[in-house]
């Protein structure tokens, strides 16, 4: 299925948005994780000394390097920073900054967590800019090499772009590997709910299935998620 170029207007209205919606999805049901990890990596630094403080100073510059491009990503666009700090004029040009600072930070550090990250998140720079294939190499990359956890971020996104390429029994193969297979960062709820979404315009009611016991753990954000994509079936 052919794919075309997509701006970020164009994406608020295509399957492909799934892909960027998802990781905001994602980020909101597993903020705790999240959390834990940075606070982990932190507390590595500080923690372990001796001779292992050459270490501790790669770890601190690989983290340093990331927040800093995630600052870029994450600058107001149009307007001053209310705190006086990065801002973009265009999202066009935060765009290229970010590509820059993340590209930086995949080649300094290639093999290491940081690295993967920041592949990770190049790689929905270019989905959200319509350059699939592109994003399917990083995403394939991340899944191939990256530690379980990370690994398992990107092989759900690859789920989501076979979705939007029309791909569904290559979807269904990666989403069923991570049912099976769940992590800290991915959970077996999470891929329910990817394939679920995936699905639901033309099975719907498999889609409802999987669905429904996630939306009834009433009280977590991830019910909350199941019950707002069963809502959006349920109107069509």
């Amino acid at each position: 299925m052919a794919t075309h170029h997509l701006t970020r207007k164009d994406l608020k209205h295509d399957v492909v948005a799934e892909t960027v919606e998802h990781q905001i999805d994602w980020f909101a049901a597993h903020k705790q994780n999240v959390t834990r990890y940075a606070i982990i990596v932190v507390a590595l630094v500080v923690v372990i000394g001796g001779g292992w403080s050459y270490r501790n100073y790669q770890i601190a510059n690989r983290q340093r390097a990331l927040a800093e491009a995630m600052n870029v990503e994450n600058a107001p666009v149009g307007q001053p920073s209310p705190t006086g700090g990065l801002s973009f004029a265009t999202e066009e040009l935060r765009t290229v900054a970010a590509e820059k600072a993340f590209s930086k930070v995949l080649t300094s550090y290639p093999g290491d967590d940081e690295g993967f990250l920041a592949e990770f998140y190049l790689a929905g720079l270019d989905s959200d800019n319509g350059k699939m294939d592109l994003a399917r190499r990083k995403y394939q990359d991340v899944a191939d090499h990256a530690s379980a956890n990370y690994a398992s971020l990107a092989k759900l996104a690859l789920a989501q772009l076979d979705f939007a390429q029309g791909k569904i029994n290559e979807a269904r193969a990666v989403l069923k590997d991570l049912q099976d297979h769940p992590t800290d960062l991915v959970s077996k709820e999470q891929a329910d709910i990817t394939l679920a979404k995936g699905i639901a315009a033309t099975n719907p009611d498999e889609a409802r299935k999987l669905l429904a016991p996630i939306a009834g753990k009433a009280g977590s954000t991830i019910a909350e998620i199941a019950t707002t994509a069963l809502a959006e079936i349920t109107k069509k």
